[in-house]
């Protein structure tokens, strides 16, 4: 990984148009072809980013760019679209890379883990006719959860999580762009399947065809009878 700060402006062309002003800001360079620019707030989440598959191309500053102060332009191409993610650096504060090696992926806790085997073994929750092919998928960037191929002949990642947000929703959407590149089990639709799906990521999901579930612990272990309810 690739850690640069610098004093740079950023422009996003394509689908949509996007401007963030000259600031000093952090770019991650990730060895997966994702480049994302941070600020120093708003959490997780970066300003900008390009998704991989891309490249990314450094040259010097010309014309308005460089009249306006810039030292480098970084185009970095998406490999799927004609989006293209500009970052104009004017000053590198700081410069390094750093070989993360290989991640394990995420070891989830107690519950997250048993919501996790209990959907692989009542895998029709997600519907008639959806198949188990395998728990913990693996991917370069990790596991998927589950692998499920459905009844038309078609494949599904499913990503399980305890609460639903954002950032789950990305992982899974990382998980697609790889397994749709595999010509052996594409096309690959994604359900995001947990206890609590919070608006934004509903809305995120919705917006990238990724279809939300959610999942009733204890009905799922067989200790509660929703159809006995009263509420």
């Amino acid at each position: 990984m690739r850690l640069v700060i610098a004093r740079c402006s950023v422009d996003y062309e394509g689908r949509l148009t996007a401007h963030l002003p000259l600031a000093t800001r952090l770019l991650l360079v990730k060895a997966d072809g994702s480049v994302l620019v941070h600020s120093d707030g708003g959490s997780y989440k970066p300003l900008n980013w390009m998704s991989p598959p891309a490249t990314l191309a450094v040259e010097p500053a010309e014309g308005e760019r460089a009249a306006a102060g810039a030292e480098q332009v970084w185009t970095v191409r998406s490999g799927r679209t004609d989006d293209c993610l500009v970052v104009a650096v004017h000053e590198v504060l700081h410069d390094s890379s750093h070989d993360l090696g290989v991640d394990p992926g995420l070891v989830k806790d107690g519950v997250e883990a048993h919501l996790q085997r209990l959907l692989a073994e009542q895998v029709g929750l997600l519907g008639e006719g959806h198949v188990l092919v395998r728990r913990e998928y693996p991917t370069a960037i990790g596991p998927v959860d589950l692998l499920v191929r459905a009844p038309g002949g078609g494949t599904v990642a499913v990503e399980v999580k305890r609460r639903g947000e954002i950032d789950g929703v990305e992982q899974l959407t990382r998980y697609l762009e790889l397994l749709n590149r595999d010509p052996l089990i594409a096309p690959v639709t994604g359900v995001f399947a947990a206890q609590e799906i919070k608006p934004q990521a509903r809305v995120l999901a919705g917006d990238r065809g990724i279809r939300c579930v959610l999942l009733d612990y204890d009905a799922l272990r067989g200790v509660d009878d929703p159809s006995a309810r009263l509420f």
